[in-house]
């Protein structure tokens, strides 16, 4: 991981000007973009307002840890240069999967990031992965997570059904027997008890192509309905 040179960065904003004669919203890239210092992102965002000055919307990737890192003020001059969305990953809400996935970040402190992205304006996606916490952790990965969406209350959520990646750690412990991926049963179920037991507002994102069952829409509007296909596809 390293940050490119402002130059670069500003470089590929002028090439896409000569692609696009309109564009409404903007997504940072790579990783966790929020890492970057302050004032280097400032100057990205003085970029792209002059460049794009018809963009309405501009997101990127920031971990629960890269709030931390900043203070409120500055995460407030972000969303005052422009900034509406980040998209996160929160993965799990128990500790002991978020220690064995080496995510570096505790229950506590995605509360508190994401309590420094609220009071900063900055609306916020969480991403988890039904099924982190394999067969044997089912229960206890779905019941921590949903217990800490409650607490935090994201705008939006993004869960996705577990998928191993060749070359990573993760795959070597599946093929020696050290993490047994969980049924799809298991994963339909971490859905059911997700939907039976979420109480705030947000837009559910569950139509990602690893998963079972293809679900997006509001909460509580749309709760029953998701419930309702979930339940279907476990009988």
């Amino acid at each position: 991981f390293k940050v490119r040179e402002l130059e670069d960065v500003f470089n590929d904003i002028e090439r896409l000007r000569h692609y696009y004669s309109h564009v409404d919203s903007i997504f940072l890239i790579d990783g966790n973009v929020m890492a970057a210092r302050t004032d280097y992102l400032l100057k990205v965002f003085d970029k792209l307002r002059s460049t794009f000055p018809e963009c309405s919307k501009v997101s990127m990737y920031s971990g629960l840890n890269d709030f931390r890192r900043k203070s409120v003020a500055e995460l407030k001059e972000l969303k005052d240069a422009g900034l509406t969305m980040t998209y996160s990953g929160l993965e799990s809400g128990d500790r002991q999967v978020l220690d064995k996935i080496k995510k570096n970040m505790s229950p506590e402190q995605a509360i508190k990031g994401m309590q420094m992205a609220k009071e900063a304006g900055i609306q916020t996606l969480l991403s988890f992965i039904f099924g982190l916490g394999g067969k044997e952790r089912s229960h206890e990965h779905i019941a921590a997570t949903t217990d800490l969406l409650n607490q935090m209350q994201p705008d939006e959520i993004a869960p996705m059904a577990l998928a191993i990646q060749p070359g990573t750690v993760l795959e070597q412990q599946v093929k020696r027997g050290e993490f047994i991926m969980p049924t799809e049963l298991q994963i339909l179920q971490e859905e059911q008890y997700l939907l039976n037991h979420l109480d705030f507002n947000t837009f559910y994102w569950g139509d990602h192509g690893n998963n079972i069952v293809s679900l997006k829409g509001a909460l509580p509007d749309c709760q029953a309905g998701f419930l309702a296909k979930v339940n279907s596809a476990i009988d």
